[in-house]
């Protein structure tokens, strides 16, 4: 997925290059570009966020695993 997230922002980035005016050029860059491309990397990661949270709560509440009594092993 991140293959096509760099392809996008280098085709954005060359229709960028291509504007008149800097101001046309960074507005082109960020409305076709960037903004889009983090509002479907933000969706699209959603899942796997909802999988880790969920693998965060199941380690925290693993039996036999206490906070208190845990050493390092360099100590």
């Amino acid at each position: 997925m991140y293959v096509i997230a760099i392809g996008w922002l280098y085709v954005t980035l060359l229709m960028a290059a291509t504007e008149a005016n800097l101001t046309a050029a960074v507005l082109t860059f960020s409305l076709y570009g960037a903004a889009p491309l983090a509002l479907f990397l933000w969706l699209f990661g959603t899942p796997q966020r909802k999988r880790n949270r969920l693998a965060r709560k199941a380690a925290d509440e693993a039996p036999g695993k206490d906070k208190l009594t845990e050493t390092r092993t360099d100590q």
